[in-house]
């Protein structure tokens, strides 16, 4: 294991050993190659730098109390990029070729995997552009899918903590039939700066409401939206946010916990009878919310009275990550385990 300070690791790129990489030439996937190359030579009329033909994952890796590897969700992640591969005519990633890649450069750098209690993980970038030259608007031919990790602290400093957000009504960041349900760059892109308003007004980071009408909860920056109210989940069902895995996990829990899950449209002002709220995600798991300011109405919807995490976000947080890390059965398939 490599000498790392884990306990106050910050959500940023370290370097690595290895990186896996597999090229798309000629309707077909090639051999999978190992590099300690940090860089991409790829051609300046790349369809990646032009045309938005990006897309890519993020999962992690933990190392249990048992000293085993755990990579949660998987399967889920590959079945996401392949429905963004669809969205943007990119050639499919088999779950089968993204099984494999992500295991090898997991074994490869499990020197970087942080241990056990440290409050760190292995954060898995995979990664698929289009490479091959083309100067019109049309799909190119020869693709390359790249996978790198790096070892990741908490996302928010706080950790597990609430934090503010508000609502930024001048940006959208995506369209209601475009490509908001893939995870593609551009949606990153048209969200940083509102990002940075959210920040320059002491705001952890935006909050989204729908590009059509303004009225219904979007998105919490990047991340999905879930409110807890008369032991109901709520999230939002919208054709421009993504699918969040996390969020997903999340639902089957609530479930498991004898909880009403719903995913509907949810007014604005339906914000103001949440018990607790958060957003959740890979990178964060859960952020729960302090409070969400609506600065154009003069409205501030305090959803953690008392301004610490609820009982149902803890116990959802908890039960997750105790997933995560083998403390607890892995009842719905979820974690890929490597003895390694």
């Amino acid at each position: 294991m490599k000498n790392i300070d884990w306990s106050n690791l910050g959500f940023g790129y370290m370097k690595t050993d290895y990186n896996v990489r597999c090229r798309y030439r000629n309707g077909s996937w090639g051999e999978i190659e190992v590099s300690s190359e940090e860089s991409l030579n790829i051609h300046m009329a790349a369809t990646c730098l032009h045309y938005g033909q990006e897309a890519f994952e993020g999962l992690k890796a933990f190392r249990g109390k048992d000293g085993k590897v755990r990579i949660f969700r998987l399967e889920a992640n590959a079945e996401r990029l392949q429905s963004t591969c669809d969205g943007i005519l990119m050639p499919q990633v088999s779950t089968e070729l993204f099984r494999e890649m992500v295991t090898k450069v997991v074994e490869l750098n499990k020197d970087f995997i942080p241990p056990y209690e440290s409050g760190a993980s292995l954060y898995i970038r995979p990664l698929l552009i289009g490479v091959g030259a083309q100067v019109g608007v049309h799909p190119t031919d020869e693709y390359l899918f790249v996978i790198f990790v790096t070892p990741v602290g908490p996302y928010f400093k706080g950790g597990f903590s609430t934090n503010p957000y508000v609502i930024i009504r001048e940006f959208d960041r995506s369209a209601p039939l475009g490509t908001g349900r893939y995870k593609v760059g551009g949606n990153y892109a048209a969200s940083l700066k509102a990002n940075q308003l959210a920040h320059e007004k002491g705001y952890s980071c935006e909050f989204y409401l729908d590009a059509k009408e303004k009225k219904y909860i979007d998105e919490c920056g990047a991340a999905n939206f879930f409110g807890i109210k008369d032991n109901t989940y709520v999230t939002p069902k919208s054709t421009s946010i993504l699918p969040s895995i996390t969020n997903r996990s999340l639902m089957q829990l609530a479930t498991d916990l004898g909880m009403t899950v719903e995913q509907r449209a949810i007014p604005e002002e339906e914000l103001s009878t949440f018990s607790e709220a958060g957003a959740c995600g890979t990178a964060a798991v859960i952020s729960p919310i302090e409070r969400i300011d609506d600065l154009e109405k003069g409205v501030s919807y305090v959803i953690a009275k008392d301004g610490k995490p609820g009982p149902v976000c803890t116990a959802l947080y908890n039960k997750l990550r105790a997933i995560q890390y083998g403390d607890e059965p892995d009842t719905h398939g979820w974690v890929t385990v490597l003895d390694i």
